[in-house]
């Protein structure tokens, strides 16, 4: 990809975000921790974070450019709109990342500018 699109963040994640790591987070820590963390999200501050760092922390692929979700994460930077900051929670008993919400805007991003800093709220 090229540097050329401008990446837009939003000021801050929606409530639809927030909705979507409480149904991840239950995944894997059940509901009750699940909203633990939510809760404790929706408090924390915005932080930022290498794209390229992000993705060695959490262990996890990066998706192609012809996954649909990240075709309209970047129709959408293309058009000048914003995307919402991501979701991230510290695993310290796994000593990795957990990406509650924004995954496939974080490899739209990185096949963007893999040094590009990504605006997020941690745990």
């Amino acid at each position: 990809m090229s540097k050329s699109i401008e990446i837009i963040w939003l000021p801050k994640p929606g409530n639809n975000d927030y909705l979507a790591s409480l149904s991840y987070l239950g995944l894997i820590y059940g509901n009750k921790r699940a909203k633990t963390l939510v809760k404790a999200l929706r408090k924390a501050s915005m932080m930022s974070f290498k794209a390229k760092d992000i993705f060695r922390s959490s262990g996890l692929s990066l998706l192609g450019i012809s996954n649909s979700h990240i075709e309209k994460n970047t129709k959408k930077l293309q058009s000048g709109l914003g995307l919402p900051p991501i979701l991230l929670v510290r695993d310290d008993r796994q000593r990795r990342l957990i990406i509650a919400d924004g995954y496939h805007r974080l490899c739209s991003v990185y096949l963007i500018d893999e040094d590009a800093d990504i605006p997020c709220k941690i745990v």
